[in-house]
């Protein structure tokens, strides 16, 4: 395989069920030198073995794009936010000991709240450390969710994404698996290109009922290039992240799977110029 493209990288999300070793090592086999490490990989692995593992690879040169999976708040519970906060400072530590670009979160639950209340709960969650991710120079980037995903988040639609992001100062993680139906998407790329930190791109099948269950970009019906020229044209600067999981890239299995994605990913970003 040929070096990645430089505005490409993989998930670790990608590679959900390896742990943080053998993500190391699958990325090495694969000529993947550009990533989104699993925060909850890093745990499991025992924390800071696991930063020193990455950062060794670092040195070597491997570049760590974004950092992900930090798990949501509890918005209805303050008393619970405690912990999420001081899981954020030690990723934020992480991040900028690797250079990542961003730190990428959903938002947590509503549930009871309205959404408004949602949105105020989570500012006070956020505000002991966003000065935290600005003294490091790493953003925060709030990704939209599907909105079968309540359970992890309550922005489903990027629209929504920029526009609280806008209230909290913070950046925006662009799913294209889920807003690439949204209404006037073109708009919202276009008015809020300034707010994004990082795309991730995936495929979908119509007829699809479960997730997530996501496709190599190219096997389903998302018009994926389509987008990503949009997103280029509207002075997008940064990375696009292959964010694969689900049943189908089970079957496939990893090492078929994400190299396919990669070369997809790269030949569309080279016919666009990017």
């Amino acid at each position: 395989m040929t070096r990645m493209h430089p505005r490409a990288c993989v998930s670790a999300i990608s590679t959900f069920r390896l742990p943080l070793v053998d993500d190391l090592a699958f990325w090495a086999e694969h000529a993947i030198d550009q990533v989104g490490v699993s925060v909850a990989k890093l745990e499991a692995h025992g924390w800071d073995d696991g930063v020193a593992r990455v950062a060794d690879a670092v040195g070597s040169g491997l570049r760590v794009v974004n950092l992900i999976g930090l798990g949501p708040f509890h918005l209805a519970h303050p008393d619970r936010w405690a912990e999420q906060q001081e899981r954020l400072v030690r990723a934020i530590a992480a991040a900028e000991a690797f250079g990542a670009g961003c730190l990428v979160f959903t938002t947590g639950p509503a549930t009871p709240l309205r959404w408004e209340e949602a949105a105020d709960a989570l500012e006070r969650a956020l505000a002991p450390v966003l000065p935290a991710s600005r003294a490091a120079g790493v953003p925060f980037a709030i990704e939209h969710t599907n909105s079968l995903r309540v359970d992890v988040g309550f922005v489903h639609s990027l629209r929504d994404a920029i526009a609280l992001a806008r209230r909290l100062d913070t950046g925006v993680c662009m799913e294209i698996n889920a807003c690439w139906a949204e209404r006037d998407l073109d708009g919202t790329i276009a008015d809020g290109v300034d707010r994004l930190r990082l795309v991730q791109v995936s495929d979908f099948r119509v007829g699809t009922l479960a997730t997530p269950d996501r496709r190599v970009p190219g096997d389903g019906d998302i018009p994926i290039r389509r987008i990503l020229g949009t997103v280029l044209a509207a002075g997008y600067p940064g990375s696009f992240d292959l964010e694969l999981i689900g049943p189908n890239i089970e079957a496939e299995g990893y090492d078929r799977a994400v190299p396919r994605a990669v070369q997809a990913l790269d030949d569309m970003l080279n016919e666009l110029g990017a």
